[in-house]
């Protein structure tokens, strides 16, 4: 198939961006990496009336101050991979962009569209909710910014206004005492994830022990999902032995059956997302602890 009719705009800057969605309103579409889009387009399963190029607006790259590590909406995956700021700051993200797609993905397909595009399997997406990012948007009123967690609604939709469009994601820098883990079952290379699972933990300062844990999940809802803090509670005030490793995992994947109903589709049935989400998140934790204490090859 061919795409629907449609116009197209180059936008000068952010503000232009805002300026022709409010204009136009849920008819216009934002283009960055197009990754998504264009094959969406193409089975017609979006079609606007006028599709807005934001890829000449924004020329700036990663940035750390302040204990955040900025990523501009229009940094690439495949910057998150080779960056040296990124691989430093959010090692967590650079691994997981690795997982995103094949080159050509990488190579076009931006931060800003993945998180816009809000696919309920999405690497980025999942990293963002486990390391405790901000999204900044712009939109007729000026900046504003919402926790990473505040952004997903469902299916490819997002708690964005018409009118608004990302223009940054802003990650906390990774601590001396923190560790992380990202893990993915895929049918095929560059496949979209049946479970992806992003841990960040990070440890006392006065021993090995959790001070604290995050664990994000995709392919199990509608969205991805950042577990409830009571669910990995056990996890803190103790070292991530096997045995607690373990807990914490059949706790997330209960209260994944309980709360979300993972999906039933014919790559695999909720019964086994949720049993392969047990399995990853287990083997993430235990990864985690040992980048934290320094215990990890």
């Amino acid at each position: 198939m061919v795409a629907a009719e449609f116009d197209y705009v180059t936008a000068e800057s952010y503000d232009d961006a805002v300026r022709l969605l409010t204009e136009v309103g849920d008819e216009a579409t934002i283009l960055a990496g197009g990754q998504s889009l264009m094959p969406m387009l193409n089975l017609r399963l979006a079609k606007p009336s006028l599709l807005i190029d934001i890829n000449h607006v924004d020329d700036r790259v990663p940035a750390a101050a302040d204990g955040w590590l900025t990523l501009p909406a229009l940094t690439r995956h495949r910057a998150l991979i080779e960056h040296e700021l990124v691989r430093r700051h959010c090692p967590l993200l650079s691994e997981a962009a690795r997982h995103v797609g094949n080159v050509r993905v990488r190579n076009r397909g931006t931060v800003g569209g993945s998180l816009a595009h809000a696919d309920p399997t999405a690497e980025v997406g999942c990293c963002a909710l486990a390391a405790g990012a901000r999204v900044t948007v712009r939109g007729p009123a000026g900046d504003r910014a919402l926790a990473a967690d505040e952004l997903f609604a469902g299916y490819w939709s997002t708690t964005l206004a018409e009118s608004e469009v990302i223009t940054d994601l802003l990650v906390p820098v990774a601590q001396p005492r923190q560790g992380w883990s990202f893990r993915e079952m895929v049918q095929r290379t560059s496949d979209f994830a049946v479970v992806a699972v992003a841990v960040v933990l990070s440890l006392s300062d006065r021993d090995e022990t959790i001070a604290a844990a995050r664990i994000a999940l995709a392919g199990v809802a509608d969205r991805v999902v950042l577990a409830d803090a009571g669910l990995v509670a056990g996890l803190l005030g103790g070292p991530a032995e096997p045995a607690a490793a373990s807990a914490a995992a059949d706790s997330v994947a209960a209260g994944i059956a309980d709360s979300l109903e993972p999906p039933s589709d014919l790559h695999a049935t909720g019964d086994y997302r949720g049993r392969l989400a047990r399995v990853l998140v287990g083997r993430a934790i235990r990864q985690a602890y040992a980048r934290a204490t320094g215990a990890a090859s």
